[in-house]
């Protein structure tokens, strides 16, 4: 780390990724949206893309539900943050609002238009 950077961040990138378990796992769910019975692995990163915090859940589980659960149960760990960005699939006041109340953070949707340009 060089000096005057800050070990926390106050920008973090949230995302998560549907994956595929063994048959005869315990714990799976079936996200419709992916065709994926198994996982899903919410990670929040910083701007360097270093892991900040990592929350897993079966897949059935939505984007914004396993993103509010990482947030919730990882609030140390988001102490500095004041923006958070996501996808399209975090869409909605609702997470929005949520993440403001759990970490104080506003949260901007990276559309999928604007990553083209």
């Amino acid at each position: 780390m060089s000096a005057g950077r800050s070990a926390r961040t106050s920008f973090v990138i949230l995302d998560a990724q549907s994956v595929k378990n063994t048959d005869s796992a315990k714990h799976a769910g079936y996200d419709g949206a992916k065709k994926i019975n198994g996982i899903k692995r919410s990670i929040a990163v910083d701007i360097n893309g270093l892991p900040i915090a990592i929350h897993i859940t079966t897949a059935d589980i939505s984007e914004r539900d396993s993103g509010i659960a990482l947030f919730s149960l990882n609030t140390q760990d988001f102490e500095m943050v004041q923006r958070v960005m996501t996808d399209g699939g975090y869409t909605g006041d609702n997470f929005a609002s949520m993440v403001h109340t759990i970490i104080e953070a506003d949260v901007i949707i990276a559309k999928q238009s604007d990553l083209k340009h």
